[in-house]
């Protein structure tokens, strides 16, 4: 691939990045490759004084041959959902600030490394499978989203449980009570998926993730389906009209309606996500969750 622009998008606030924030811009310069500064992250960095280019994270993947993220996975997972909209396929290097990310795997110290691994055309990459939901309300579209990681169903109050019927494919599979559920791509395992009890799947497999919340029968356990499943969920309200709340990849949401129906499938896009230089998945795995330690 050849990159002729960098964007540079930094965790809002994150004044632990201003310093290597600040170098990104010279260091790509002398390479002959312009840096685009995210507006904030322009201001963290105190970039914009210098009169360098910067716009808006919305306008950023439609400009740019490669973005890189400082932060951690929550910034990242908001920079796929903006790539997506764009309808490009750009790559994202994420680099973790704090403890190793599930998906912003490259250490600070490997910042360097990694882009010119990615400028040089020896950088390897991973497609991360996405998700696309369309909504539907009295049979008309409302809205379409694609997310990285999950599509998310929980309770609007704190009081009352939710009750969904959910669907694989044109074949109904049950109807849940519980406090939410989980629909997550194979990379989503590791977040709210994991946190709920969900298993974890390679993000290599070609699969999709159903996990209650909570669940008010015990037997209603998390289940594994092809990656080529269409999950049809229906709300259906139990108190209020507006109990039942979407939230895509724990970034944006919004609360159903009675009646509204929300389809999850695999998207045709994929995210392409630069690896890190010398480190596995199971690795970040093992440092993450602490595996063999006492």
């Amino acid at each position: 691939m050849t990159v002729q622009r960098v964007g540079i998008v930094a965790k809002q606030g994150l004044v632990a990045a201003s310093e290597h924030v600040s170098r990104l811009g010279p260091w790509l310069r002398e390479r002959g490759i312009e840096a685009i500064y995210e507006r904030d992250t322009a201001t963290l960095a105190a970039a914009a004084a210098r009169g360098v280019t910067a716009m808006t994270r919305e306008a950023l993947p439609r400009e740019v041959d490669l973005v890189i993220v400082l932060g951690g996975d929550g910034t990242l997972l908001a920079m796929a959902a903006r790539i997506a909209q764009s309808g490009r396929d750009i790559p994202i290097l994420g680099v973790n600030f704090g403890s190793l990310g599930f998906l912003t795997e490259i250490r600070i110290d490997e910042l360097t490394p990694s882009l010119e691994c990615v400028l040089d055309g020896t950088a390897a990459f991973e497609e991360r499978a996405m998700l696309v939901t369309e909504v539907f309300r009295a049979s008309q579209q409302v809205d379409s989203r694609v997310v990285l990681n999950d599509v998310v169903f929980t309770k609007a109050t704190l009081s009352r449980v939710i009750e969904l019927s959910v669907a694989v494919s044109g074949e109904f599979v049950t109807r849940v009570k519980a406090d939410g559920l989980i629909i997550a791509s194979a990379t989503g395992s590791t977040a709210y998926n994991l946190a709920a009890g969900g298993p974890i799947v390679h993000p290599m497999v070609d699969a999709l993730l159903l996990t209650p919340i909570a669940p008010h029968t015990l037997t209603n356990r998390p289940i594994v389906i092809p990656g080529n499943a269409v999950v049809e969920v229906h709300a259906h309200a139990n108190g209020a009209p507006e109990d039942i709340f979407v939230t895509y990849d724990g970034q944006s949401g919004y609360p159903l309606h009675e009646g509204d129906v929300v389809r999850v499938r695999k998207s045709e896009r994929t995210l392409r996500l630069v690896k890190a230089p010398a480190r596995g998945y199971f690795e970040v795995l093992r440092e993450k969750l602490k595996w063999g330690e006492r």
